[in-house]
């Protein structure tokens, strides 16, 4: 499969927070790094994704805010 996206990190699930529809999913990617997705609850089931699993983060996004 290609896609388009350019940003694409691998990493470890470290945890899934389920809920009634969406599901927060937490991945470490390295070095102290971490990366939480909110997708749904039936995408977490369809890709079998669950803690300890390898997974790649895809980050496509036409704005990406940071605050301090």
């Amino acid at each position: 499969m290609q896609i388009s996206a350019r940003n694409v990190l691998k990493g470890r699930v470290t945890a899934v927070k389920a809920g009634d529809v969406n599901a927060q999913v937490t991945v470490d990617i390295g070095g102290g790094n971490v990366i939480t997705s909110v997708i749904t609850v039936d995408s977490v089931e369809q890709l079998g994704i669950g803690e300890g699993k390898e997974v790649s983060v895809l980050i496509k996004a036409s704005s990406v805010m940071l605050g301090v």
